[in-house]
């Protein structure tokens, strides 16, 4: 469950958020709005990288702001851009150091990170240079290093924004589906403009000028959405 209850960011005196109030127990949730319209925001502010300036923001029983360490444990982060979070010279290398924060015996983490390749797609691309990897292939190590931490929520802001069609439609997959182990969060938020993509969660959210201004059946509120800029 993600609760928030009279949610507001302010950052340097600019209003971001204003009187979020929303109760989620879905397992798909999509938020999408446009460009400024705070979505982002209420994102970053569900495993505390944006904390609240009022009201409070509870992620699977965890208020947010109170426990940060058990928020961060509890809740993965997906950015637009997987360059932000690849922190090691080698995918496996970059694997290896999240499983090592997953507190996995070190014994078995060689075989962990092979078999998460396999799982994601990247077999082959283990000891090759991390920069070197194709955009898709980066976010998908990207989102592999976020899982491998078994998080209860998974928040994905906007993840196909810079991936082609082919690789935007894998990753759409991966969170909506899961992996070919079926494994997935119990919650996954995707920020998003991919409407397909939101289309297929199980309810969406739309932000408009700070605000949740509308939230129900995602193919609804896309269709009111559109309409606006027809």
């Amino acid at each position: 469950m993600i609760r928030t209850t009279g949610l507001g960011v302010e950052i340097d005196g600019a209003r971001i958020l204003s009187d979020v109030t929303v109760a989620l127990d879905q397992p798909r949730i999509a938020v999408i709005g446009a460009n400024g319209s705070g979505k982002s925001t209420f994102a970053r502010t569900l495993n505390g990288l944006v904390p609240p300036s009022e009201g409070t923001v509870e992620v699977q029983g965890i208020d947010v702001a109170r426990e940060a360490r058990r928020a961060r444990d509890a809740v993965g982060f997906l950015f637009t851009n997987p360059d932000a979070q690849i922190l090691m010279p080698t995918p496996a290398e970059d694997l290896a150091l999240s499983f090592r924060a997953a507190r996995v015996p070190r014994a078995q983490i060689p075989d962990r990170v092979s078999a998460a390749f396999e799982r994601f797609g990247l077999a082959g691309h283990a000891d090759q240079p991390a920069y070197s990897l194709s955009g898709g292939q980066k976010q998908l190590l990207a989102l592999a290093a976020v899982l491998v931490r078994a998080p209860r929520v998974l928040v994905a802001d906007e993840p196909t924004t810079l991936l082609d069609l082919g690789n935007a439609r894998r990753m759409a997959d991966l969170l909506i589906n899961g992996d070919d182990a079926g494994e997935q969060p119990e919650q996954v938020v995707v920020v998003t403009h991919d409407l397909e993509l939101a289309a297929r969660c199980d309810v969406a959210l739309r932000f408009a000028d700070g605000r949740l201004d509308e939230i129900g059946e995602p193919r609804d509120v896309i269709a009111r959405y559109r309409a606006e800029f027809a």
